[in-house]
């Protein structure tokens, strides 16, 4: 009988190692929770005894799964998705469905959202006006079709100007640095969807004035500035000038012409440090295009 309990010590012994090997093996699975081995003693059936009993043994009473939360890593994958706390993954496999915490993701032939091995991740619809649709889950497909582009309405940058600039009085001139003081640009897109550069330039002219030229694609805008911005002694931005500033530029792609759209400053500072945009949040709508051309 002895052993046995010995023998019993060893194969339990085994399947922990057994436990222990898969996860090691699986220290690079993207999701995997790791598995511990809980042991129980094994009594013999007894309707009573004298004194203590004597175990015949022991055995691998379960094999427990943690569900602790993982690393979240970056990936160059823009399907790649990552749980942070609690839930799975729903999945579906010919109307069989799956939970996974793996988050390895990829688009099929017909566009459909699988899982490495062909599983169709599965989510609530949207609607055409972009609600969500909270009824049964639906296999997650991304439309091959190319999207109807936005023109571009309003465009906005968030900057600082330095205080410590002297004023310029030289007539300005984009190919000529010194006649302004600093510049940025932005994309700003028209009605077929095509990408523009819109440079703006700043150059202080007075004490807290400063006036903003733009170009599209390197064609000045207007025959003067678009604009004058004026700053209180705070560095804010005056109460006088008059913001958005409305622009109007030509496009020869064959889309809508001119393109107009309004350019905002608010929020703009004029403090003793150096020029840097601090924010660019575009409002408009990006050109659009099909996941077979990325």
């Amino acid at each position: 009988m002895s052993f046995q309990q010995g023998l019993s010590g060893l194969n339990a012994s085994a399947r922990n190692l057994d436990v222990i090997g898969n996860n090691v093996a699986n220290a690079n699975t993207v999701g995997f929770k790791a598995s511990s081995a809980h042991f129980a003693d094994v009594y013999a059936n007894s309707l009573g005894s004298a004194g203590g009993a004597i175990g015949i043994g022991t055995t691998v009473a379960a094999i427990v799964q943690g569900f602790q939360q993982g690393n979240i890593t970056s990936t160059s994958n823009p399907l790649d998705l990552a749980i942070n706390g609690e839930g799975f993954f729903r999945l579906a496999n010919n109307g069989t469905v799956t939970w996974s915490r793996n988050g390895q993701f990829q688009l099929d032939k017909d566009g459909f959202i699988v899982s490495t091995q062909g599983a169709r991740a599965t989510g609530y619809p949207v609607g055409a006006n972009g609600q969500v649709i909270a009824s049964s889950p639906a296999d997650l497909q991304l439309s091959r079709a190319d999207i109807a582009p936005a023109t571009t309405t309003a465009a906005a940058v968030n900057l600082n100007l330095d205080s410590r600039k002297a004023p310029l009085a030289a007539a300005f001139d984009p190919t000529d640095p010194t006649t302004f003081h600093n510049a940025t640009s932005q994309t700003v897109y028209d009605s077929l969807g095509n990408a523009h550069t819109l440079t703006m330039y700043f150059t202080k002219t007075a004490a807290n004035t400063w006036s903003v030229h733009a170009a599209n694609d390197g064609t000045l805008i207007g025959a003067g500035p678009v604009g004058t911005i004026d700053f209180d002694t705070t560095g804010a931005i005056a109460a006088s000038t008059a913001l958005p500033f409305a622009l109007s530029t030509a496009v020869t792609t064959g889309a809508t012409s001119p393109l107009d759209f309004d350019l905002d400053f608010t929020g703009s500072t004029q403090y003793g440090s150096v020029f840097g945009v601090n924010d660019s949040p575009r409002t408009a709508t990006p050109r659009a295009a099909s996941p077979d051309s990325r």
